[in-house]
């Protein structure tokens, strides 16, 4: 007799249930204070600037990674961006609206 399984009740479960309604929604990465900071910084951006961001200053983010976190934010914000990048620098601005 297998004593894993009682009938009517579930297979012995090594990870706990929880309800869906009580998770959180949403990411929060472990960059979002750095991702909410750029994003806050580009809704008030004056027209043709840039926010220059240091690679050396955003703790160990890679480039790839950086630009897709920033992408993913504000495309959460409901802002369009572009980007480009130099070999110390992130530069970023809103896409213009035509």
């Amino acid at each position: 007799m297998n004593d894993s399984k009682v009938k009517g009740s579930r297979p012995f479960a090594k990870y706990r249930q929880v309800e869906i309604a009580g998770l959180k929604s949403g990411r929060r990465g472990k960059h979002h204070e750095l991702m909410q900071g750029i994003v806050r910084e580009l809704t008030t951006l004056a027209p043709g600037s840039a926010l220059e961001i240091p690679l050396a200053a955003v703790g160990g983010v890679g480039l790839a990674n950086l630009r897709s976190a920033v992408h993913r934010a504000a495309s959460t914000h409901g802002l369009q961006i572009e980007t480009i990048a130099d070999e110390g620098n992130f530069y970023v601005w809103k896409a213009k609206t035509e």
